[in-house]
């Protein structure tokens, strides 16, 4: 799996954004189970972070599913329908609720918001 295109922010943490990154490939169709991950000295270094940064996203990842590590295969994504399906609600959810609070902070309505939606969706 490639990381390069990953771009880091100041915002969130960065074991976070490595996590999310590889949801949002996953969800893309980017990557398939059974893709070889960078190894987390790899991971750090191409993203020029600490080693135990990589290790927490790693460890993230292990924990929810989609990545498996074995002592002598290194790390591979692993994604069935169930957890795509996972992933997939996860980020949409995340990118509507994001949006909905937005446009209620800008005091929109949700008829003018849906009209646009429409609009644009097509």
């Amino acid at each position: 799996m490639d990381i390069q295109g990953l771009k880091l922010n100041n915002r969130d943490p960065v074991y976070l954004q490595v996590v999310h990154y590889v949801k949002r490939q996953i969800l893309l169709r980017a990557v398939q189970s059974g893709d070889r991950m960078p190894s987390r000295r790899e991971l750090a270094a191409q993203l020029n972070i600490n080693p135990n940064t990589a290790q927490k996203a790693f460890k993230a990842m292990e924990d929810e599913g989609f990545v498996q590590t074995s002592s002598t295969s290194g790390s591979v994504l692993y994604v069935d329908e169930a957890i795509y399906r996972r992933i997939e609600e996860e980020l949409t959810r995340e990118l509507v609720r994001s949006f909905v609070a937005e446009a209620r902070e800008s005091r929109l309505s949700l008829e003018n918001v849906m009209q646009l939606i429409r609009e644009y969706w097509d």
